[in-house]
């Protein structure tokens, strides 16, 4: 399997024992320890050129296409091309030190960096919803989520949508969730999960090493096409439109400028909708045909972006709420709901992770939904570009509410 770069550094810290501390399961043993090891600088830095860190996945089409397609210029802001970043442990790293002002992280991370690590990082809008799946191995019968008891089943970081929604589906088919070492003992129940970067999942589901992954496009849709994998659920198909990655920048930064804060979220907001409503066009200048954006060739994210409602997937059981629910198998709308938020709290407090999760306990989710998500900015997006309204995933008739959904 190919080996992509793009890792970034922090600073003159050693990345050995960072990654040391990140497999302890916190985000730094001491975020202060980092920091004090890091150059002195400003998260509102001196310039204003957008920097952006990304994974090679669909998560970022609306960050890419807002610079392949100029929308970052047209707000009279400077955009480096973005960055790819191979893992979700160095594109942290890489925000920490401020390589980066402008990333997408998994919809938990934030909630994990601000509230257990004192960082502070805003969510600014919802970079897409759905987008995800799970995927088995053509050496396995599985079929439901119920036989996944005494599999190795791979998720990309603990703190992620993955790892919630295959754990809520875990349980609903009495299977329990656990992280073992090698060689450890697994009973028929259990399901044995690890941490692998989306890039490594699919070589080593070929090679047997896993049973199962879950995680963000096109390495679900490059399974299916290069590894032999078959397509278990969408993620979008349990839990309705859910939010997978998430707009993030410095809080400092957003303060300290907010002209300048505007405008980014503004070209985002309309990377978003060009997304939504040209997803074969954009899949194609993403891919490695294309801009290059993504390692990955264009068919492959073709059928990531588009192919959902197929027979094959209506008969596998794949997709069963598509006819009611009528999402994509990725969507794009920037409102963060508060609603989702509360539930992806109230979720993390019962998901199994490595590492120390107890600053979850007395966590409340209304007071996340208010304290970690900055709407103001979006919302002035939204207003100006009313066209997100036409994504699937919205209700034109309350754009701005919904109740979650939640349906193995």
């Amino acid at each position: 399997m190919q080996k992509w770069a793009g890792e970034a550094y922090a600073g003159d810290y050693s990345r050995r024992e960072m990654l040391n501390m990140f497999a302890k399961g916190g985000l730094f043993a001491s975020l202060s320890g980092l920091l004090s090891s890091l150059p002195q600088m400003s998260y509102a830095q001196d310039d204003e050129v957008v920097r952006i860190g990304y994974l090679p996945i669909t998560d970022a089409t609306a960050l890419l296409v807002a610079h392949a397609k100029g929308f970052f210029a047209d707000e009279g802001l400077e955009a480096e091309r973005p960055t790819l970043i191979r893992g979700w442990s160095p594109l942290i790293e890489g925000f920490v030190s401020n390589k980066f002002n402008v990333v997408h992280f998994l919809n938990p991370i934030p909630i994990w960096m601000r509230y257990n690590n004192d960082f502070p990082v805003k969510i600014m809008a919802w970079a897409h919803t759905n987008g995800s799946g799970l995927v088995v191995g053509k050496h396995t019968d599985i079929t439901d989520f119920s036989q996944l008891g005494g599999k190795q089943v791979a998720v990309p970081f603990w703190y992620s949508m993955h790892n919630i929604v295959l754990q809520y589906a875990l349980r609903a088919s009495g299977v329990t969730p656990v992280i073992k070492g090698p060689g450890e003992p697994l009973a028929e129940n259990e399901c044995n999960l690890q941490v692998m970067a989306p890039p490594e999942m699919p070589a080593s589901l070929a090679a047997r090493k896993l049973d199962a992954y879950i995680v963000a496009e096109p390495f679900n849709a490059l399974g299916e096409m290069k590894a032999g994998a078959r397509m278990l659920r969408f993620t979008g198909d349990i839990w309705k439109n859910h939010p997978c990655c998430v707009l993030c920048m410095h809080e400092e930064a957003t303060k300290a400028r907010p002209e300048w804060t505007q405008k980014v979220v503004n070209a985002v907001v309309r990377g978003a909708i060009y997304a939504s409503t040209n997803k074969a066009e954009v899949a194609e200048i993403i891919s490695k045909n294309g801009e290059g954006y993504l390692p990955a060739p264009g068919p492959v994210v073709k059928r990531a972006m588009t192919e959902y409602d197929l027979p094959a997937y209506r008969e596998s059981g794949a997709v069963q709420h598509v006819d009611e629910w009528g999402n994509g198998r990725i969507d794009f709308q920037p409102w963060p709901y508060p609603s989702a938020t509360k539930l992806t709290v109230e979720q993390m407090k019962q998901t199994v992770v490595g590492g120390d999760k107890n600053f979850l306990a007395d966590l409340d989710p209304s007071f996340v939904a208010g304290d970690l998500v900055d709407r103001s900015f979006v919302k002035a997006s939204l207003e100006k570009y009313p066209e997100w309204k036409n994504d699937p995933s919205v209700n034109p008739d309350d754009p701005f509410n919904r109740e979650e959904v939640l349906s193995l």
